[in-house]
């Protein structure tokens, strides 16, 4: 296989799209199934992004505390009822697939590396219409380790068929850290849930609108 020459590798939530919305329907689910009703609303959105079992414990918290043991036990009922309903409210960020087209017509190859767990990544860029702009995804469970470590990075650039030069997209420290990690430039975008606070990371460029996005890379990759 020949190399790619760069590659632009993503983040998913937050980043490519907002998933925050199905994301809190399914906690919902998790406790109202308790006989608690609806614990996580809007304002828990950047909550939601960092997670399954982040969500579960914020909303433990706003009970009786959180038990690790509990959030254990319903973490799988939470990702049963995200995979039941996993693109009713998600969207891609303006101007991601425009952004994208353009990176691919300049002869970069893309790459998805995510915290989701990479059966409900494949099964929501599907859902999204997006699967076949990416030649590699690496999802939470296809290492036995996650970002921040480097690993599955290095992995999403290898199945998108690797790269003298890559960077990273994404939104939050766990990316900035990654990228440190993996020793490759960070580009963090602004439209997520944090907004500009994320420029208090450094990253090597910041995001307002995927718009910018080939400019960034170019300045970033060559």
């Amino acid at each position: 296989m020949l190399q790619a020459r760069t590659c632009v590798v993503f983040d998913l939530d937050g980043t490519l799209a907002d998933t925050s919305g199905d994301l809190l329907a399914a906690a919902n689910a998790c406790f109202r199934a308790m006989g608690e009703g609806d614990l996580l609303g809007p304002g828990d959105a950047l909550v939601a992004l960092n997670g399954g079992r982040a969500m579960l414990r914020l909303g433990f918290s706003r009970l009786r505390g959180v038990d690790e043991a509990e959030v254990d036990r319903w973490y799988p009922r939470l990702l049963e009822a995200y995979a039941g309903a996993i693109c009713h409210h998600t969207q891609l960020y303006p101007g991601a697939v425009e952004a994208m087209e353009i990176l691919r017509r300049q002869g970069r190859s893309l790459a998805i590396c995510t915290n989701k767990p990479e059966g409900l990544a494949e099964a929501l860029m599907r859902q999204l219409g997006v699967r076949d702009l990416f030649a590699g995804l690496v999802g939470a469970d296809t290492l036995p380790v996650r970002k921040p470590d480097p690993a599955p990075y290095r992995l999403a650039v290898d199945r998108a068929g690797g790269a003298a030069r890559s960077m990273l997209v994404g939104d939050t420290e766990t990316d900035r850290r990654t990228g440190q990690a993996a020793g490759v430039p960070v580009a963090l975008v602004t439209f997520g849930h944090e907004g500009e606070g994320v420029a208090r990371l450094e990253p090597e460029a910041l995001i307002g609108h995927f718009d910018e996005l080939p400019e960034v890379a170019a300045r970033l990759l060559g």
